[in-house]
């Protein structure tokens, strides 16, 4: 067998061709956080090395640091990016949340009082971005975006809020503030919770467990039986929050990264 040829075919993408076949890709994209990840895709350990080096080694124009995500439970696909320099960073729980109120003990979930829920799609994307930069301001003052899901953005623009209509939010009554928020992506068969949060002077009230109720019961009216979310395994209120619901801990991803 020939020894595969990679080529540099794109500022962020290399290609390596083998007998006139391409077996094995990598890419490099910048998340809306700004950080750069890096993915390999290919069958073969080899052709991953091949364009490792090249993407990591042979490219000195390539920014660091560089962050990648991998199967915890996967050793070799660990080692393979540990031989590269790249080191554990944070894991998160793959959790399956089912939509079933009967399951979740949702179905009895109100808000607190003071406090109405908004549905998907209702929520103005003026005070939703004023929520949203409240939260991140609390968030950055405490753990600090580290400690954030890779997806969600730190910016302060109009950026942050692209689509209000995949939001559901609280509001107090008494003020008509924004004070709790979250975020579907409707992803096709397993729409995924992309983000929850609450101000942190209205939290351990029942918020997030009310925003939950609202946002899980038309899904699973419409036929989803279960939504997806990452939680950092540091977040022990999310977690807790979660197993009380009975989302399942389906897997774990560990960020790796390159500095």
């Amino acid at each position: 067998m020939s020894t595969a040829v990679v080529t540099r075919v794109d500022d962020y993408e290399w290609h390596a061709v083998q007998d006139d076949q391409v077996v094995g890709r990598g890419e490099v994209w910048s998340r809306h956080d700004g950080r750069l990840f890096v993915s390999v895709d290919s069958w073969h350990e080899a052709v991953f090395d091949q364009l490792a080096t090249a993407m990591l080694t042979d490219a000195p124009d390539l920014p660091r640091p560089l962050y990648t995500l991998v199967d915890a439970s996967d050793p070799v696909e660990k080692s393979q990016w540990e031989r590269f320099g790249f080191t554990a960073g944070r894991r998160e729980w793959v959790c399956l949340v089912p939509t079933d109120p009967g399951v979740t003990g949702l179905d009895a979930a109100q808000p607190p009082s003071g406090v109405r829920v908004l549905p998907l799609g209702a929520a103005e994307k003026n005070p939703l971005r004023e929520l949203d930069r409240v939260i991140r301001a609390e968030v950055e003052a405490s753990v600090g975006w580290q400690e954030m899901p890779a997806e969600v953005l730190p910016r302060l623009d109009d950026a942050t809020v692209v689509d209000p209509t995949k939001y559901a939010v609280a509001v107090d009554t008494a003020t008509s503030d924004y004070v709790g928020l979250l975020r579907v992506a409707p992803v096709p068969r397993q729409p995924r919770i992309g983000l929850i949060a609450v101000r942190a002077g209205h939290q351990r009230r029942g918020i997030a467990r009310a925003l939950l109720a609202e946002v899980l019961e038309p899904l699973h009216r419409s036929g989803v039986r279960r939504v997806s979310a990452e939680i950092n395994q540091t977040n022990t209120a999310a977690a807790a929050l979660f197993d009380d619901i009975g989302a399942e801990r389906a897997g774990t991803n560990l960020e790796v990264v390159l500095h």
